[in-house]
């Protein structure tokens, strides 16, 4: 158990650091590229991961997963049979879908995004999914080996170079009569911070690699077979988040707002809103990441008692981070959007998010779990369920006068919550994982509690934003320990592994 807590942990700062870096990329490209050139990005960006997850197939999950079992039984022959299969498959994937996603870009830009001016955006990001691809192996290999710093390290790069590139560079070559040419700029820059964080896990790889004189072929099947269903649910969900800024633009023209100012108005939630909520993600994405060899190995060795104990440690930190994020951005999310972002439009729109986002932080640890308990296909069914109906909901209330982006909110929102509750019915299930509703609803009702008498004990907006956030956490941290979710256990054990770093 230390030494999945220590990885975790290790993980997870490095995850933070990469979110800072790229909140503080995010801060610096609204405020160096402009309103328009920010919505095309935004708008081309769910398009680029969506291609991304047609090449990978799914197969850096069953990297990680595959390997960790392999590495459990020492056959290390198998797992470079293993990484030889997968470079192969990886090229077929690219020379089968590339050219046929070059050749869609000028109708996805100009009749469904209705904007000529994303095709070069996405060309750009066409010509990056080859680096991202092999990237993606590579990190589920050192997943697998249970080496979480190489994946941690190759992050921060990337990031790095993205803060460096767009503060050093992109102002040099923004055009503001241009917004396309700008946002196909930031696109290159993301191309070269791409290649500096393969290049580094390339290196590793090269280093870690252990060769033997054994000669093995790992076969096909077992790879597809754990492959593809994690390519169906992550190509569902990057479609469903590429239709997102269509049916958004599309439900808006239904109720009278023009595309140019849809795609700004796209691009102001999902560029400010949404990753300011997506930042505290960093400790259950860290999780979600540990939790796949973690969970495997554990029913590897048949060992019930550490599989539930790792499975209820995650969960319970999930719900915890939800807690204080949901109860932080209720409370002071405007006044943080303002401070940051120089945003003044959207008031309202934390409020509608900031109570549904909780269960997003628990969505990819119950996702992870799922995936190496042989549930991929149950995920995959659970997220387009979700991404259905988050679809359904927006075209119908983003459509209605007067509701129009606030309905397109609330339907993100619902496709969470439906999501999230959907893999947990199937979670409880199975029996071995010891899980239930219970993990979450003490949290849940501490962020109402705490909403509700924040602003009565001291006024919000008196101070600046970071003492008032700081009050509201004191609040919550309080509350978690009034009702025993944050134990003397926890910090003991937190010292100890400090320790031993």
């Amino acid at each position: 158990m230390s030494t999945f807590l220590r990885g975790t942990m290790v993980l997870m700062g490095a995850v933070f650091l990469s979110k800072l870096f790229g909140f503080v990329f995010r801060i610096q490209f609204v405020r160096i590229a402009g309103e328009e050139a920010v919505g095309i990005y935004s708008a081309a960006y769910p398009a680029f991961i969506f291609f991304l997850s047609l090449i990978q197939l799914g197969l850096p999950i069953a990297v990680a997963k595959i390997t960790a079992e392999l590495y459990a039984g020492k056959k290390h022959a198998e797992i470079q049979s293993l990484m030889r299969k997968v470079w192969k498959l990886t090229w077929l994937s690219i020379f089968i879908f590339g050219p046929l996603l070059f050749f869609t870009i000028p109708y996805i830009a100009t009749s469904l995004l209705e904007n000529a001016n994303i095709s070069t955006t996405l060309y750009i990001g066409l010509f990056t999914i080859p680096i991202a691809a092999f990237g993606g192996i590579l990190k589920g290999y050192f997943q697998g080996l249970a080496k979480v710093e190489e994946t941690a390290w190759s992050q921060l790069i990337e990031q790095f170079f993205r803060i460096a590139l767009i503060t050093w560079l992109l102002p040099y070559v923004v055009n503001q009569s241009s917004p396309g040419a700008t946002a196909a700029a930031a696109m290159s820059l993301a191309l070269l911070a791409e290649l500096a964080s393969f290049l580094y896990l390339w290196y590793k790889y090269k280093r870690v690699k252990q060769t033997t004189e054994k000669v093995v072929t790992y076969p096909t099947t077992p790879i597809l077979e754990v492959a593809l269903p994690s390519a169906g649910s992550r190509l569902f969900g990057s479609f469903t988040w590429f239709l997102e800024p269509i049916v958004f633009i599309k439900a808006l023209a239904v109720a009278g707002v023009t595309a140019v100012a849809a795609t700004n108005l796209y691009g102001m939630i999902s560029a400010v809103y949404i990753p300011l909520l997506l930042f505290p993600a960093f400790i259950p994405y860290a999780l979600s990441i540990v939790l796949v060899p973690a969970v495997s190995d554990a029913r590897a060795r048949s060992n019930r008692a550490m599989l539930q104990e790792r499975v209820s440690l995650a969960m319970r930190v999930s719900a915890i981070t939800g807690c204080f994020a949901a109860t932080i951005f209720y409370l002071h999310g405007e006044h943080i959007v303002r401070v940051l972002f120089h945003v003044t439009e959207g008031k309202g729109y934390m409020q509608l998010l900031a109570p549904v986002f909780f269960f997003y932080y628990i969505q990819s640890p119950l996702h992870a779990i799922l995936q190496a308990m042989h549930e991929a296909k149950a995920a995959m069914m659970n997220s387009i369920y979700g991404g259905l109906g988050k679809l359904f909901v927006m075209f119908v209330l983003a459509s209605q006068a007067g509701i129009e982006e606030k309905g397109a909110i609330l339907a993100i929102g619902f496709g969470v919550c439906l999501t999230s509750f959907l893999h947990m019915a199937t979670l409880r299930q199975k029996k071995e994982a010891g899980i239930g509703f219970t993990f979450f609803a003490i949290p849940y009702l501490l962020f109402i509690i705490v909403t509700i008498l924040r602003p009565v004990i001291w006024p919000l907006a008196e101070m600046p934003w970071v003492a008032d956030s700081f009050v509201t956490g004191l609040m919550i941290f309080a509350g978690l320990i009034v009702f025993g979710q944050i134990r003397l256990t926890d910090i003991r054990l937190l010292r100890k592994l400090i320790k031993k770093t």
